[in-house]
C-alpha cells in the first residue's frame, strides 16, 4: 500500500479526504487557465469550507514551505490563478466558501464569502430589494473573491465604480495563517492605513480574501437602453458628454463597440443591417437607470437621441421597448468575447486611456498595425465611460493563428507603446497575473516597483502567496 505524503495527510485531517484532490484527473481543471495559455502543476487542490480551515491550511503550508495559489471561478484572463510548473504548490479553491452571511438593509450592505458566484450575489441583493451593481460577462461563473483580487470593473463602472469602490470591508487570511477580520459596513473609517484597499487588486499575492462586506444600492424603478450608430469615433466623446448632461437619470453604461465586433453575433447581422452599415464603423450601447417610471425613462432616452441626431453625433438608433429587448441588446455585447474565438487565436489587450485620447489612439494604432501586421484585424469593444477598451487582434483567417501567436510579443509591444504614448495603462481590469508581469517593470517607475516589492516582502517574507504573479 502506497504511503501518503505527511503534508497531504495533514490537509485531509483539516478539511476531509473528499476535499483534498491529489489524482491527476481531479486536479486537471484547476491547473489550466480559462484561455488555455498557462498550465501548471500542484501537489494537491484543496477545497476548505470555512475561513478557519483556510487559516489552518496556510499555517501548514508555511511549516512545509509550500506555495499557495488561491483560485475562485478560474475565469481570469492573465494566468493569475494558475500554479507554476515546480510542483511545490497547492491550489486553494474557494468554491466551498459560498455563503451569503448577511444582508444589512439599514446599512445597505451585503456580506458574502469569497466563493460566492457574482450572479448569486446579484440575485440575493435583488431578492432583498437592493442592487449590487458589479456586472460583467463572466458573472455566471466568476466569484466575488476573484472580482476582489483583480479589482474587477465591468459595464457599470461609469456610475458605481470598480470593485474597490464597492468594498466596505474584508476578511483575509494572511500569509502567516492569521485572520484579519475587517468586515465592517462603515462608510467612514479613518483609522490609519486602508488595509482593504491593499488587498483588493493584489491577485492573492498578499493573502487570501475569504469574505467581503460590499455596498448595496436602491433598485432602479426603470431602465432605458439603446444601441446607436455613431457618425465618427470622435462623436462618441461628445455623445457621452451630452448623455451625462441631458438625462434626468443616472447614466450607468456607455459601451463603445466596433461594427466589426457587432457583426460577429448572428442576431445582430439578421436584425440590425442599417446599424452595421454605419459608415464610421462604430456604435454605442448605452443605458441609464432611473427612480422614475418606465414611460418617463423612455421619454428621456428619446429626447437624448433626438438631440444627438440634431447635433450630427449619431446616424441610427435602436431603442429597447421592453425588458426582453434590453436583455437582447446586452446579450449581443456580452457575446462578443466568446464569438471572437471562432476567428482563431486572439491577442487580447485590456487597456485604459484618457477618454479624450481614445480617437487619436485608435487611429494611430490602427494605422501602425495595418502597416506592420496586415494579416490581422482589430476587434474593439469596451467601457468608453471610464476609458477602458478591450483592444483585441484576430488573424484574417483561422489558418493564420500560428502566425499571430508567433508575433504576440511584438504586437503587444506596439500596442502598449501607443497606450503609454497617450498616458494610458496596459492593464485596466484584468490584472497582471503571469501574462503581464515581465512587462510591468517596463511600464512602472523604479520607485513604484520597489514600493510594491517592499510591501510583498513585509507581508509575505517567504513568498508563499501566489508566487510568480505580478512581481
Amino acid at each position: 500500500m502506497q504511503s501518503i505524503d505527511p503534508f497531504i495527510r495533514q490537509c485531509q485531517e483539516i478539511i476531509g479526504t473528499d476535499y483534498v484532490y491529489i489524482s491527476d484527473a481531479d486536479k486537471e481543471p484547476y491547473l489550466i487557465d480559462w484561455g488555455k495559455r498557462f498550465v501548471g502543476s500542484a501537489k494537491a487542490v484543496l477545497k476548505p469550507k470555512s475561513t478557519q480551515e483556510v487559516a489552518a491550511l496556510v499555517k501548514l503550508c508555511q511549516t512545509h514551505d509550500i506555495s499557495i495559489v488561491p483560485q475562485g471561478g478560474n475565469t481570469g484572463l492573465c494566468g493569475g490563478a494558475t500554479p507554476d510548473n515546480s510542483g511545490n504548490s497547492v491550489v486553494i479553491s474557494t468554491a466551498r466558501l459560498n455563503a451569503i452571511r448577511n444582508i444589512d438593509l439599514e446599512n445597505s450592505a451585503i456580506t458574502v464569502e469569497a466563493g460566492v458566484i457574482l450572479s448569486h450575489a446579484q440575485e440575493a441583493s435583488v431578492a432583498a430589494g437592493k442592487l449590487f451593481p458589479l456586472s460583467l460577462a463572466a458573472e455566471g461563473s466568476c466569484t466575488i473573491g476573484g472580482n476582489l483580487a483583480t479589482n474587477a470593473g465591468g459595464i457599470q463602472v461609469l456610475h458605481y465604480g470598480n470593485m474597490r469602490d464597492l468594498t466596505l470591508g474584508l476578511e483575509v487570511v494572511t500569509p502567516s495563517g492569521e485572520i484579519f477580520n475587517g468586515l465592517r459596513s462603515l462608510r467612514k473609517d479613518n483609522t490609519g492605513y486602508a488595509l482593504k484597499d491593499l488587498y483588493v487588486g493584489s491577485e492573492g499575492t498578499l493573502g487570501i480574501i475569504t469574505a467581503a462586506t460590499l455596498k448595496l444600492y436602491p433598485l432602479p424603478r426603470s431602465k432605458a437602453t439603446a444601441l446607436v450608430g455613431l457618425t465618427s469615433i470622435e462623436s462618441a466623446i461628445e455623445f457621452i458628454e451630452l448623455s451625462r448632461v441631458a438625462c434626468n437619470a443616472n447614466l450607468t453604461a456607455f459601451e463603445l463597440i466596433s461594427t466589426r465586433a457587432l457583426s460577429l453575433i448572428p442576431k445582430t447581422t439578421k436584425n440590425f443591417d442599417s446599424l452595421l452599415n454605419t459608415a464610421s464603423g462604430w456604435a454605442v450601447l448605452l443605458e441609464f437607470s432611473s427612480m422614475e417610471d418606465g414611460v418617463k425613462s423612455q421619454s428621456h432616452m428619446e429626447t437624448l437621441l433626438s438631440e444627438a441626431f440634431e447635433s450630427d453625433l449619431i446616424t441610427d438608433a435602436i431603442i429597447a421597448n421592453s425588458i426582453q429587448q434590453s436583455k437582447d441588446l446586452w446579450s449581443i455585447r456580452e457575446s462578443i468575447p466568446e464569438a471572437q474565438l471562432r476567428l482563431g487565436t486572439i491577442i487580447k489587450h485590456d487597456i485604459s486611456l484618457p477618454i479624450s485620447a481614445l480617437p487619436s489612439f485608435i487611429a494611430s494604432t490602427g494605422m501602425q498595425l495595418e502597416k506592420h501586421y496586415p494579416n490581422a484585424h482589430t476587434i474593439i469593444f469596451g467601457h468608453l465611460g471610464d476609458g477602458n477598451l478591450h483592444y483585441n487582434l484576430a488573424p484574417n483567417s483561422p489558418e493564420l493563428s500560428g502566425w499571430i501567436e508567433e508575433n504576440r510579443t511584438s504586437i503587444n509591444q506596439l500596442i502598449h507603446d501607443e497606450v503609454y504614448r497617450y498616458s494610458g495603462s496596459f492593464s485596466a481590469e484584468h490584472g497582471i497575473g503571469q501574462s503581464k508581469k515581465d512587462e510591468l517593470p517596463l511600464r512602472k517607475s523604479v520607485v513604484e516597483i520597489e514600493l510594491m516589492r517592499t510591501i510583498k516582502k513585509a507581508l509575505d517574507p517567504k513568498n508563499i502567496m501566489n508566487p510568480g504573479k505580478i512581481l
